[in-house]
């Protein structure tokens, strides 16, 4: 049987209508990029593809980079999202693209 929660639990706790779901991206430079190049990568990529879709993005790398998507506001990323950063990747030269499959971010 479900547990009733109260709305502020829900919230404390993202279940139900506060749930965020996400998923992670990993990608390579080509080796020899220079960290000027890099920075200007990630710029671009948060300005051109993150941003406009309303989508938040947490990562770190040098070479080889990985990181988290989810949306800005409280809410579901979805497939398309997935589609739409690893095809932006990919077609501006991105290496071993990958992205996760769909999954709760504050629970697993």
């Amino acid at each position: 049987m479900a547990q009733q929660r109260s709305r502020r639990l829900r919230k404390k706790l993202h279940l139900d209508e506060f749930q965020e779901i996400g998923f992670t991206v990993n990608w390579n430079f080509a080796q020899g990029t220079d960290i000027d190049t890099i920075d200007a990568f990630i710029n671009r990529m948060i300005k051109e593809v993150i941003e406009p879709n309303g989508l938040g993005f947490g990562g770190s790398g040098y070479l080889d980079w990985e990181g988290i998507i989810c949306l800005q506001k409280v809410g579901s990323c979805t497939e398309e999202h997935r589609t739409l950063i690893a095809n932006w990747l990919t077609q501006n030269g991105m290496e071993n693209v990958e992205t996760s499959e769909l999954y709760d971010i504050w629970w697993e």
